[in-house]
């Protein structure tokens, strides 16, 4: 079964969707990961039906480096990204994992991404769960 991290800070608002998405298209096909920057987004993320969750950076740290698939806001590869939320150790592991990481452009930071469309969190939530999931694990 390939392990899925959906990684999310603050309330927990984006990884909930995410999760919700993956379950309904997936289902018990993959292990669901959910990844809190705090307790409260851990928390979130396991009431919209992740398998399991854990919170902090030692947990990100830790986990990240045994998943098949990293998903999240662009700004978890970014060093003090969500009002500090994301710790250089948090990103740094995100981003040296050797998983693969599929991003959504969304970021509360002073950042322009070019190139980007600006779209709705639930059409990039369908487009990230039904087309970008399937080529980095075609066989799920």
């Amino acid at each position: 079964m390939k392990r899925v991290c959906v990684i999310d800070g603050h309330g927990g608002g984006i990884g909930a969707a995410l999760i919700r998405s993956l379950k309904e298209a997936r289902g018990e096909s993959i292990d669901l990961i959910a990844l809190g920057t705090n307790a409260i987004a851990a928390a979130q993320m396991l009431k919209a039906g992740a398998n399991r969750a854990a919170s902090g950076e030692n947990a990100i740290v830790q986990t990240v480096r045994v998943v098949d698939v990293i998903i999240g806001a662009v700004s978890i590869g970014w060093a003090n990204a969500m009002l500090g939320e994301i710790t250089p150790k948090m990103a740094e592991a995100v981003m040296s994992s050797p998983a693969p990481k599929i991003f959504l452009p969304l970021s509360q930071e002073p950042v322009t991404l070019v190139g980007v469309a600006a779209e709705p969190l639930p059409h990039l939530v369908q487009k990230l769960v039904h087309q970008k999931l399937k080529e980095v694990l075609p066989d799920v």
